[in-house]
């Protein structure tokens, strides 16, 4: 349990002396931690509930032709892994390349907030540690999207559209975010609304529509529940609300604002939708992550007052410190995660 705490107070010790550095070395040492994180990712050994599922995948894709792989359900993970097969890596090759994605997504996307260190703290509990090291492809989908946002935040609607469909290759959830392009979009509305609307039907055709019937069968016919589920959808309802509440104090472009606004709007429509199928839900949740990222490194900026800004802070601290100990001590899942092993130093 000790390295998820060290990696939990990396970006801690960030946010109480990051401003202290000269810029220069605030850059060097992110994008240190960046790689340390990657590192902890890709050469993780029995970590995650689904590791014997991922090194099935590895064992099937070696078996594929090119044409094989690029037809197939999630063709860009199954791509990396026909690629590592055939140079004769292993599943930390995988893993290395999927967690270098994600934390490139994490990198940039905290980079741009007001309070880099405070959003990379948010990331660590339940983004890096559990989605990071458990749902592999839907990790990498999720590091795009990141990219993705960064990018709208500054109204590149066509690299957020392609970004998301590279991460719908990983995993085809990720193509329920287009939408989001055209929502947000402040300019040339109707324009955005058509074009991207159009794209959202051809991606969902090539990654989604196909699967439609067994996704159905499978999360909500099947009434599968997520444990936790409801706990998860709520992390990112909080933020939501916060934001609708006190967005015009947080000194946002029109572009972010609207961007934000839908993502909380999201957010809070998964609160009645997880009654409904809780496993499909809470994976689908995981894309609006990012606005606890977004929120909670800003939310001190609705306040002039030193002190208050002071107790703010700590109080984001220690509300993840507390996600990260219940999730590691009282998760029914957890086990899986515990104790964090590396290759090749594993037993």
């Amino acid at each position: 349990m000790l390295p998820y705490w060290i990696l939990y107070f990396i970006p801690l010790a960030g946010v109480l002396l990051g401003r202290r550095l000269a810029p220069s070395a605030r850059t060097a040492i992110w994008w240190s931690v960046s790689l340390l994180l990657t590192f902890l990712i890709g050469f993780r050994q029995q970590v995650g509930g689904d590791w014997y599922a991922y090194l099935a995948y590895l064992e099937r894709a070696s078996l594929m032709t090119l044409l094989e792989v690029l037809v197939h359900s999630d063709p860009g993970y199954y791509l990396v892994n026909w690629m590592v097969a055939g140079l004769g890596g292993h599943i930390y090759s995988v893993n290395l390349i999927c967690g270098a994605l994600l934390m490139s997504g994490v990198a940039v996307f905290g980079r741009r907030q007001p309070s880099p260190w405070l959003a990379f703290l948010v990331a660590v509990p339940y983004l890096i540690i559990v989605v990071g090291m458990g749902y592999t492809r839907q990790a990498v989908a999720l590091g795009f999207v990141l990219l993705g946002l960064a990018a709208l935040s500054d109204s590149r609607m066509r690299r957020f559209v392609i970004l998301v469909l590279i991460g719908a290759a990983f995993h085809k959830s990720a193509v329920l975010m287009l939408p989001v392009a055209a929502l947000a979009s402040s300019q040339k509305r109707l324009w955005n609304l058509f074009w991207v609307g159009v794209i959202s039907l051809v991606g969902g055709y090539l990654f989604l529509f196909d699967s439609v019937d067994a996704l159905w069968t499978n999360y909500v016919e099947a009434n599968y529940e997520s444990q936790g589920g409801l706990i998860r959808v709520l992390m990112n309802a909080v933020p939501a609300l916060l934001f609708m509440i006190l967005h015009r104090r947080l000194d946002l472009t029109e572009a972010a604002r609207r961007l934000w606004w839908w993502m909380s709007m999201f957010a809070l429509v998964c609160i009645p939708l997880v009654m409904l199928s809780s496993t499909a839900t809470d994976r689908v949740a995981l894309y609006l992550i990012p606005i606890q990222l977004f929120v909670f490194s800003r939310l001190h900026l609705v306040t002039q007052d030193t002190l208050l800004r002071a107790y703010i802070v700590t109080g984001i601290v220690a509300y993840y410190a507390a996600v990260q100990a219940v999730w590691l001590l009282f998760a029914s899942h957890a086990h899986a995660w515990l104790p964090y092993q590396m290759y090749p130093f594993a037993s």
